[in-house]
């Protein structure tokens, strides 16, 4: 079984090791979603990752969730990326944008009064943080069938924005509650179109965006990431057999495209649904169970020991750690995250964890 310091070849990228750093939301940007002074440097002290994968970034405005998350839709937008891309680039690493449509997981005090669109007009359960503090998730506006096509070459323009930023490609987030996960979920999905009912349909529009991702920017610089039966914010998959033959359907229609990799974000990673995914995708695995639980070297190398994946995304490590490959392979110390600082302002618990070096 390979070492996680082990070079892996992943689509267009050839990974000097296997530790991926896992997409994480810090919520740094300005108020238009431009990634500044403080992402560049957050992104450049981690370059050592095999990949980084950004935090989620939104292909367009409706598709905005969080205060003070990046885009990839502005002109703005594309030059904050560029510094970043050209940061990690002069360190020797590969960065990929997450693309997070978040559909109704938002509220419209987050995006000028922008509404949230979704499969079907279910509010997501819960609260959400905004300026004006904690508030309900609205109910979303259920996208009509007509309206499918735009969003999903929002997904492709993204693509095409991160390659013109020069990073190194992108993974498309069908994990988490998000909305291609809100249109895989029998619990977020009541259509009763071509996009809802049979395990077929409801994949449908994740693999429209794929496609189109791929015909954008080619199938070696994308990735995408799945979470079947996380069950996270109303996005209920609960049927073992719905969700085997829901992700089996999605796994057999990208197969074909030669994607990078497909990462997987599941506590059971020797589960059905995770092992078909695997079997139909048949390229480079990412796999990350650390949602619940802290990825330690030893877990880390367990899964790839175990034969579960061919790397593994680490997250909150990577938060504390800029340097955490290096870290793991002479086993020095590591710096504690504080979760307190995860998603505040300012570069104190962003920039400031001290690398081996300093």
């Amino acid at each position: 079984m390979p070492d996680l310091f082990e070079p892996l070849t992943a689509g267009a990228w050839t990974l000097p090791n296997r530790i991926v750093m896992a997409p994480l939301t810090r919520s740094r940007a300005d108020d238009a979603g431009v990634p500044g002074d403080l992402a560049v440097e957050y992104y450049r002290q981690r370059a050592t990752a095999g990949l980084i994968i950004t935090e989620g970034t939104q292909p367009s405005a409706v598709g905005k969730g969080y205060t003070n998350t990046p885009g990839l839709h502005s002109p703005e937008q594309v030059e904050g990326w560029r510094r970043v891309a050209d940061a990690v680039h002069e360190r020797g690493g590969r960065i990929v944008a997450q693309l997070m449509h978040v559909g109704r997981v938002s509220h419209p005090d987050n995006k000028d009064g922008l509404e949230a669109v979704a499969p079907s007009a279910l509010a997501a359960p819960g609260e959400m943080f905004t300026k004006g503090g904690m508030k309900e998730h609205p109910a979303p506006r259920a996208l009509e069938t007509s309206e499918i096509a735009g969003v999903v070459e929002e997904f492709a323009q993204a693509a095409r924005n991160a390659i013109e930023a020069g990073l190194d490609g992108v993974e498309v987030h069908g994990a988490n509650g998000y909305l291609i996960h809100q249109f895989l979920a029998p619990g977020s999905n009541e259509r009763t179109d071509e996009y809802g009912g049979s395990p077929e349909n409801r994949a449908r529009f994740g693999i429209e965006v794929v496609r189109a991702v791929v015909d954008a920017i080619g199938a070696d610089r994308v990735g995408i990431r799945l979470s079947p039966a996380h069950n996270i914010q109303g996005c209920t998959e609960d049927d073992p057999a719905d969700v085997e033959a829901t992700y089996a359907a999605l796994s057999a229609a990208i197969a074909p495209l030669g994607l990078a990799y497909v990462s997987v974000l599941s506590a059971d990673p020797r589960s059905e649904a995770v092992t078909r995914i695997r079997k139909e995708f048949g390229g480079t695995f990412i796999i990350n169970t650390g949602f619940g639980d802290v990825t330690t070297r030893e877990s880390a190398q367990a899964l790839l020991d175990d034969d579960l994946g061919d790397a593994v995304a680490v997250g909150r490590l990577f938060i504390a750690n800029p340097d955490l490959p290096r870290r793991w392979e002479t086993g020095a110390e590591l710096n504690e995250p504080d979760p307190d600082t995860f998603y505040t302002p300012g570069a104190k618990g962003y920039t400031d964890y001290p690398a081996l070096d300093d």
